[in-house]
């Protein structure tokens, strides 16, 4: 998967990015290309959003009533449509995820940030909305959407490929010890969660242990090494192995 390169970033900047106040969770078309959608896995978090690590879908809860009165919003249905019939933004992407289903469209383009921490939030990406139901939680009807990764390209950003999602909570732990500041330089600026040890060399993404904050110019110098040990590592065990053979 396919990530922006500044993974990190502060609310201010995602307005500045995308060019308008979001004082919602749900946004559907909020740019002429795409919807965005803000989500937290974090303790407390109002709505029940959760990552299936296995599969990298992000499963993503419905918006409640707006509180009113002696109202309780978490006792009432979801709602899908207004009392004068416009859809409500979980109609709207209820809608598109039917649409796609019965093969009228292409599935909606979504914008996710994750809340990591106050006012700290994780750019994750472009996802793809391929599925949405009504279920019963017990109490009443809530709305679940499900989003996979898609490989849309960012315009003037460089990538860096994650073969394994970090857990919300790794990147918790992980921003609390590094004190939000790259740990080569202290650099607070541009900033991304790095494996110390790849995955694709066995590094583990479930503890906070492999996994620091490097600004870009440290990751990128990190992964220039990287890239020229590879053919001298390829070398060195091409002339072993003729020895040993």
């Amino acid at each position: 998967m396919r990530l922006r390169y500044r993974v990190i970033i502060s609310y201010a900047d995602i307005v500045k990015r995308e060019e308008m106040m979001l004082q919602r969770g749900m946004n559907f078309r909020a740019k002429p290309n795409y919807s965005i959608i803000l989500m937290s896995v974090r303790k407390g978090a109002p709505y029940r959003d959760c990552w299936h690590e296995d599969s990298e879908l992000l499963e993503y809860e419905g918006h409640d009533e707006p509180k009113r009165g002696d109202l309780d919003p978490k006792k009432v249905d979801q709602p899908i449509r207004y009392p004068g019939g416009k859809p409500t933004e979980n109609g709207k992407f209820y809608d598109a995820v039917m649409s796609y289903k019965e093969g009228k469209t292409k599935p909606e383009i979504v914008q996710v940030y994750e809340k990591i921490y106050q006012g700290i939030w994780s750019d994750r990406g472009r996802y793809e909305l391929t599925d949405g139901k009504i279920v019963f939680d017990g109490q009443r009807n809530v709305f679940r959407f499900f989003l996979r990764p898609t490989k849309t390209p960012y315009a003037k950003e460089p990538f860096l490929r994650e073969t394994r999602i970090i857990p919300t909570h790794v990147k918790v732990a992980v921003w609390k010890r590094d004190q939000g500041k790259c740990v080569k330089c202290g650099s607070t600026k541009n900033l991304h969660f790095d494996h110390d040890i790849p995955f694709s060399k066995g590094g583990s993404s479930i503890t906070a242990e492999n996994v620091r904050l490097l600004c870009a110019k440290h990751n990128l110098s990190k992964s220039n090494k990287i890239m020229s040990l590879g053919p001298w590592i390829s070398g060195l065990a091409s002339i072993i192995c003729s020895k040993t053979g």
